[in-house]
């Protein structure tokens, strides 16, 4: 079986879908500009470069423009879309072949149930971003060799050693060295990860754009893009938050170990919660589409 339901279909008229991708080319060529130019030069960056090796979309990927699920391609200039994968011919266009992307990405329920579930806790605040302290506690190696520790290594340890360390993220707490993981308050699995992410975290609201591109080309490339630029933002907070000194490359610490530091931080915190929220529900659409259309 190929194609999906004629029902709820947005027929879009070849001049609009042109626009659409040429801006979203637009917008993503400003966003991954600088970070295409340092990798021509070998060039290699503490905190950007995260987004493109964590995560796993490639620039031209992320480029690459797609209207999603419940929307048909007209015009003569849709037939070339055919070619790229899960692209079908359906009545008066072309679209996403719904049962095909399904059969291949058997990822939706996962994705709908971890999404669902963090949609309906409340934002715990206040972990104070102590996961990447926790990650070079009590050792001399460290994940970013070429910036330095700003308090040192006695320094950091003191840090988490009189902090309540509370991380639910299992891809945040992986990475902790042997001597922090029994300071953590949880002991988070994958298993367990629809039960303990919750909105607040910085973690889960940056892995929204993961969800996003996991479930491409069905969710629209204009959501893709919006959840990328969320993660890019929490990303500039979590290392500003982290044990590293980020000045030489033009990022103020946020200085979690002090009063005024902590404050800061969850206010930042509130507000990812709050636009993270948003980009969720509308994720969580995109679930609904395609069991809709299936």
């Amino acid at each position: 079986m190929t194609g999906t339901s004629t029902e709820a279909v947005t027929g879009l008229a070849e001049t609009e879908w042109r626009e659409r991708a040429e801006r979203h080319e637009r917008r993503v060529d400003a966003l991954v500009g600088d970070h295409l130019r340092r990798r021509r030069a070998g060039e290699r960056h503490p905190v950007e470069d995260f987004l493109f090796t964590y995560y796993n979309l490639k620039p031209a990927q992320l480029r690459r423009w797609h209207p999603g699920v419940g929307s048909v391609l007209l015009g003569e200039g849709a037939r070339d879309r055919l070619p790229e994968r899960f692209y079908t011919e359906l009545p008066g266009g072309v679209g996403l072949d719904v049962p095909a992307f399904l059969a291949a990405r058997p990822v939706l329920d996962f994705v709908e149930r971890l999404l669902s579930s963090v949609a309906e806790r409340p934002a715990h605040l206040g972990c104070f971003g102590l996961h990447e302290w926790a990650m070079v506690y009590r050792t001399e190696e460290v994940r970013h060799g070429q910036v330095p520790l700003r308090l040192g290594h006695e320094g950091t340890d003191r840090v988490v050693e009189s902090h309540r360390v509370q991380c639910s993220h299992f891809d945040a707490f992986r990475f902790f060295t042997g001597p922090a993981r029994p300071l953590n308050t949880l002991q988070p699995t994958r298993e367990a990860q629809a039960e303990l992410d919750q909105p607040g975290c910085l973690h889960a609201n940056m892995d929204l754009y993961k969800w996003a591109y996991k479930l491409t080309p069905a969710v629209p490339s204009e959501l893709v893009a919006d959840c990328f630029e969320l993660s890019r933002e929490i990303r500039v907070l979590d290392m500003r938050a982290s044990p590293y000194d980020l000045r030489d490359w033009g990022y103020q610490p946020v200085r979690i170990e002090t009063a005024e530091g902590k404050a800061a931080y969850m206010e930042y915190q509130r507000d990812f919660a709050e636009r993270g929220a948003v980009l969720r529900e509308r994720l969580l659409a995109v679930c609904r589409d395609l069991r809709a259309a299936s």
